[in-house]
């Protein structure tokens, strides 16, 4: 299956196809498995003590389980090699609650303001920095955080920047946020929040994949071994280049690639 990988991986002209030829492979496993099953009570299968039905069961839940987390796991891979994103933090945006550090990689929220010039693409009321790279292909990339919580967002260039709680990523028809913590997640735009599921191990890292010809914008929690479990997808229609947000509350942000 490594070899078919692999294939996947050096020939990017058919994304569907090779999603087909993965399907079947995946498909040719679990029959295999079926058939090695189906063998212990073949025409007798109603002779089965049911602890014996139940281990079955058990057994197709975890293959189907394991293959399912075989074939994310992939997608994302390839993915990610195919569409991250170097993106990094534009100082001029940045609410002068906001230090920016390495290279522009990492947003850390302070209690006293910075000497920030005035610009007009500044953030005054909120704890917020935009992304100096548009985006409209597809595009992936991973935000580290640390402290009470963080807000992932995609916006137009247009957001306001110098008013009230129309300002903030989620709360206007020009941004599409995530918030994350360890007590809640939310998804927010245009002023409509809803809550989400998060995995029971909250981890720290969150992984966005944007495919803006398709309007989908899709948030994925990230474990230490680099597992993608989906939050939440929007779908809409873009139609204006889009900017990384982030918002900072008593924690920092480091944006970072996959490796």
């Amino acid at each position: 299956m490594a070899s078919c990988f692999l294939l996947f991986l050096t020939n990017k002209k058919s994304t569907s196809k090779s999603l087909l030829i993965l399907n079947k492979i995946l498909f040719y496993h679990l029959f295999c498995v079926y058939l090695s099953l189906s063998s212990l009570d073949h025409r007798n299968y109603f002779r089965l003590t049911p602890g014996l039905r139940k281990c079955r069961s058990l057994i197709f839940s975890h293959t189907h389980y394991r293959c399912c987390n075989l074939l994310q796991t992939f997608i994302m891979f390839f993915c990610v090699c195919s569409d991250a994103c170097d993106l990094t933090l534009d100082p001029n945006t940045a609410n002068t609650k906001l230090i920016l550090s390495e290279g522009n990689k990492k947003a850390t929220r302070v209690e006293d303001k910075q000497s920030y010039p005035d610009h007009p693409e500044r953030f005054d009321h909120h704890e917020q920095v935009l992304c100096g790279e548009s985006m409209t292909g597809r595009c992936y990339w991973e935000a580290e955080w640390s402290g009470m919580e963080v807000v992932i967002s995609v916006t137009y260039k247009g957001i306001n920047r110098k008013g009230g709680s129309d300002c903030w990523f989620g709360y206007n028809d020009k941004s599409w946020s995530l918030f994350y913590s360890k007590n809640r997640s939310n998804v927010c735009h245009n002023n409509v929040s809803n809550t989400i599921s998060a995995p029971s191990s909250c981890s720290n890292r969150v992984g966005v994949y944007l495919d803006w010809s398709a309007g989908t914008l899709s948030f994925y929690s990230v474990s230490d071994t680099h597992t993608l479990t989906h939050l939440h997808t929007f779908n809409t229609t873009f139609t204006e280049p889009l900017y990384t947000g982030i918002g900072v509350y008593g924690s920092s942000v480091s944006l970072c690639l996959y490796n």
